[in-house]
């Protein structure tokens, strides 16, 4: 359990230091888009809103961390969830790895950027004067969100370990307690079959001894009355 703890604390902290990056360099990117009226592309809405929800949620588990240790089936299916968005959300923005940021020039994700890449240089827009700048950045989210599908995973793994040595240490003694319960049961259906048994012989036996007693005067007067007529 201490182990398991050690590793929640650990990891949240990570997360949130991980997170908060990731968060206000996209939430840049989609303010460029809103003010220039174009739609936000998914490589950057995916990621960006699995961060926020990520972020919130690393910080409401690390703040309410005593109740999140009794509910830590539901924490560790979260973070599980988490990880297969993350996972998803790198799969989008895996076109920046081929990309040179010291020469920013080409490529999908250049031509897709809006007023970031190739339609703001044609415009002359102030958003795409520092374009090499723009694809350090969207490289420095992707490295970020990687780590945190390692660290997510972490929580996920420590938190079934919690789950299962919670368990783990309450069967003995509820496997204890079956066994003295049925022990005790067995020994007292036994003890009243023997009172039973015991106690009938018993009345049998005292019955036929009363019987044979009131019997007994009577066989031996009516043999003195016969000796006594003949």
């Amino acid at each position: 359990m201490a182990l398991s703890g050690f590793l929640f604390l650990s990891f949240r902290i990570a997360q949130i230091l991980t997170l908060i990056p990731i968060v206000g360099m996209l939430a840049w990117f989609v303010h460029g888009f809103v003010v220039n009226n174009q739609l936000t592309p998914t490589y950057i809405l995916l990621l960006f809103i699995t961060s926020v929800l990520a972020a919130a949620w690393t910080l409401a588990t690390l703040v309410t961390y005593l109740r999140a240790r009794h509910s830590a089936l539901f924490v560790a299916l979260v973070d599980l969830a988490f990880v297969g968005t993350l996972i998803a959300a790198v799969y989008e923005l895996r076109a920046i790895t081929n990309q040179d940021c010291s020469n920013f020039s080409t490529g999908s994700i250049y031509l897709s950027l809006g007023p970031f890449g190739y339609y703001g240089r044609q415009s002359g827009s102030d958003w795409s004067l520092h374009i090499n700048k723009t694809c350090a950045m969207l490289k420095a989210c992707f490295a970020l969100a990687i780590m945190n599908i390692i660290f997510f995973f972490t929580t996920f793994v420590s938190y079934l370990f919690m789950r299962i040595s919670a368990g783990k240490s309450l069967m003995p003694l509820q496997l204890l307690a079956l066994l003295v319960h049925r022990n005790h049961r067995d020994r007292d259906t036994v003890v009243v079959k023997k009172e039973y048994h015991s106690t009938r012989h018993g009345q049998r036996r005292s019955s036929r001894g009363s019987y044979d007693r009131r019997n007994s005067p009577r066989r031996s007067h009516h043999s003195s009355s016969r000796r006594y007529y003949v």
